[in-house]
């Protein structure tokens, strides 16, 4: 690829989440209005059939009165459901309209070195950074960011705002938010297959079964149990023995389903569906990216306290070089030198110099050294001393 030019690919594969997430809110506000349509009409259909069908005969006129009035209401509302619903569809869609515009400014960008393009990768940085606190719990400073920097269009403090509750849920044992969740997005759920709702029904059979509320467990599992048996026929029937045996058993499969670690799976596989669901990524994009570029500068002698440079952070143990411990080393074609003085890179700019012991520094390095000691360089290695001109020059292959 050209030096200096932008990548739009490979920048528009990484954003597909920017438009997805506020794409499913409008589909998912477009549902939720068609569910109140649908259950009010019904009603009122119901009630006006009920009506023709007394018109041929005496009619009680209170009744009657009492019915349109029962009517009207209903109406009135479905007319307030549609209205909020209406709000957050106008919100999704302008949501999606700020990150289409977002998206579009980088187009006619052609230069990496521009301003312009500066501009955008600061908004993104500071959505990637908004995004990894949300990510992880920082919701107060997400928000409070988004709100000095006027991005709350381009970040979802709302989605996670709704998952972290879920997910607090869950901690504290309760599945009636996952549940929910699950109803509300059913259909975008056996797309992809997901067993969170069984998963979840299965969990409260177990604490039902803990609580030595047998009776109950047994109607629970004959409700919401069984209608999953043409997938899940194997973990019904383990639910069914498990009646057989008490929380503190040894016997395994059953240990284990009376295990608390359960509670941290539901947990994961929430957060995996509902990152599926918004194509989201599993982790934050911040850390991606990092990635990325850390893995284009890693190299064995980031991690050799011998070698190690001050402008790699690769080579900055406590910090990114722990986030690129499992990454693969770069590939490089060509040999690249660092100075161990300044952390510059040497070439025919900055050439080489090997001084008698062997070792190699910069000659911007050498240079000012040798200016502020009557000509003389000393080896920050080993310590020794000579004269600059004892200095060789070396040659890159």
């Amino acid at each position: 690829m050209e030096k200096g030019k932008v990548n739009h690919d490979g920048l528009f594969n990484i954003e597909q989440p920017l438009l997805k997430v506020p794409a499913e809110q409008l589909k998912k506000a477009a549902r939720t209005t068609q569910r109140y349509i649908d259950y009010f009409m019904k009603e009122i259909n119901a009630d006006v059939t009920k009506l023709g069908k007394n018109a041929g005969g005496s009619v009680d006129a209170s009744q009657a009165v009492k019915t349109l009035d029962e009517m009207v209401e209903r109406l009135v509302k479905l007319k307030r459901k549609i209205a909020e619903t209406k709000a957050e569809e106008f919100t999704s869609v302008e949501r999606t309209k700020t990150r289409l515009n977002h998206l579009t400014d980088v187009m006619s960008v052609t230069s990496s070195e521009s301003p312009a393009f500066n501009r955008w990768c600061q908004t993104r940085m500071e959505r990637l950074l908004v995004d990894y606190m949300l990510r992880n719990g920082y919701s107060r400073t997400a928000q409070a960011i988004a709100s000095e920097l006027k991005i709350g269009d381009l970040v979802d403090i709302e989605l996670f705002a709704e998952s972290g509750q879920v997910e607090e849920a869950l901690r504290n044992q309760n599945c009636a938010e996952c549940l929910k969740w699950c109803a509300d997005n059913r259909s975008s759920l056996e797309k992809i297959q997901s067993t969170l709702e069984f998963n979840l029904r299965f969990q409260e059979y177990i604490e039902l079964v803990r609580a030595q509320k047998k009776e109950e467990a047994i109607k629970y599992c004959r409700k919401y149990l069984i209608t999953w048996q043409a997938a899940h026929m194997s973990e019904i029937q383990q639910a069914m023995a498990l009646l057989a045996f008490s929380p503190d058993t040894w016997c395994e499969p059953y240990k284990d389903l009376y295990s608390p670690h359960r509670w941290t799976s539901l947990i994961d596989q929430f957060r995996s569906s509902n990152h599926a669901l918004h194509n989201l990524t599993s982790q934050p994009l911040l850390t991606m990216t990092l990635q990325a570029g850390l893995s284009a500068l890693k190299t064995p002698a980031c991690y050799n306290d011998d070698d190690r440079t001050i402008n790699c952070p690769v080579c900055s143990a406590d910090t990114f070089g722990r986030l690129a411990e499992d990454l693969p080393n770069a590939h490089h074609v060509n040999s690249c030198l660092v100075d161990r003085v300044t952390g510059g890179l040497m070439g025919e700019d900055n050439l080489p110099l090997v001084l008698p012991n062997g070792f190699v520094y910069s000659t911007k390095s050498l240079a000012e050294a040798a200016l502020q000691n009557n000509g003389m360089v000393r080896c920050i290695k080993t310590g020794d001393q000579y004269h600059i001109s004892t200095a060789r020059k070396a040659f890159l292959l």
